[in-house]
């Protein structure tokens, strides 16, 4: 399935008057042990805490949605954006999630008036029963990262960025299920170098270039709840064979950095998989060549308050 520019312009003139255009920032590569800054994408400040809301909200304007309403299937950030989309559009929505998702984001999904049904054990059987109850309802499903609206949606960071940074030479994006990388290197194409980065505990991009096609994997550690999907989607996979220069893998303890600097130096709280992709320079995952321009896209903030401690500056 092709995602073209066009389709990432159009989505950014439907979703626009919904969504925010998050700022960018550079950060010092001083302050990161690094010999070039990063200019930062706040995506983190999006409504409802992540990316998400982007391709949540192209997929609800793009669609005559039933009285049943919207369903999905998410860890979390996936499925508060489409609560909060339904909500500012007037529609229901039911949210699936895994039993053990957590508590704040599932607090967000409520305030957002979804239904929040919690079954098994992970994303996929969340997504199952979601799909069993999509058939019996006949509700619009907006699937968390392989729907062509929903990646068209979450290209418009990427739109929005070039007119911000329109000098990048490299532009670094986590990957779960591959709907934001998906989008973002559609809009870029061969413009700049585009590198996904993923926990080595999660590694969709990383197995299904390793095996040609999308594969099942393993999936565990710090970023599970946001980039947790057991096998990347069939839209990521088709755009980044074409548009994807590489695949990295961190550490959760990199992650944990990631997290730590993006406070300590720009008092910017980010869920793990929100500074994933920031610890792929960290780590040294990713580095860069001599003279580049690098930019980063720090995509969610729903951090749960119980681990807040990992900010020891703050006392909490």
């Amino acid at each position: 399935m092709t995602i073209t520019r066009s389709d990432v312009r159009q989505a950014a003139a439907r979703i626009a008057p919904f969504v925010r255009r998050t700022p960018v920032v550079v950060l010092a590569g001083s302050g990161l042990g690094l010999p070039h800054d990063v200019v930062v994408k706040l995506e983190q400040l999006q409504h409802s805490g992540s990316f998400k809301a982007r391709g949540a909200f192209n997929t609800l304007l793009s669609a005559d949605v039933p009285a049943t309403g919207v369903i999905a299937a998410s860890g979390g950030n996936h499925g508060a954006a489409v609560a909060y989309a339904a909500q500012r559009l007037g529609h229901r929505a039911t949210i699936f999630v895994p039993a053990a998702a957590p508590a704040a984001k599932l607090e967000r999904i409520r305030r957002y008036d979804a239904e929040v049904v919690a079954v098994g054990r992970d994303y996929a059987e969340a997504h199952r029963a979601s799909v069993e109850e999509e058939t019996r309802t006949g509700a619009l499903r907006v699937h968390a990262y392989d729907q062509p609206e929903v990646v068209a949606g979450q290209g418009t960071v990427a739109a929005e960025l070039s007119e911000q940074a329109p000098d990048l030479d490299t532009v670094l994006i986590a990957v779960g299920g591959g709907g934001l990388i998906a989008g973002c290197a559609s809009w870029y194409t061969d413009s700049l170098r585009v590198v996904g980065v993923e926990p080595e505990r999660a590694p969709t991009l990383h197995a299904a270039r390793a095996a040609g096609h999308p594969v099942d994997v393993e999936v565990g550690g710090r970023a599970a709840d946001a980039l947790g999907a057991r096998r990347l989607g069939g839209i990521a996979a088709e755009v980044a064979a074409r548009y994807v220069d590489d695949a990295v893998l961190v550490p959760d303890d990199a992650i944990r950095e990631a997290q730590r600097l993006l406070w300590e130096e720009l008092r910017v709280l980010a869920e793990p998989g929100g500074a994933t992709a920031l610890a792929a320079l960290l780590s040294g995952a990713h580095v860069a060549a001599a003279g580049d321009r690098v930019g980063v896209v720090v995509c969610g903030a729903n951090l749960d308050p119980a681990s807040w401690s990992v900010l020891p500056e703050t006392g909490v």
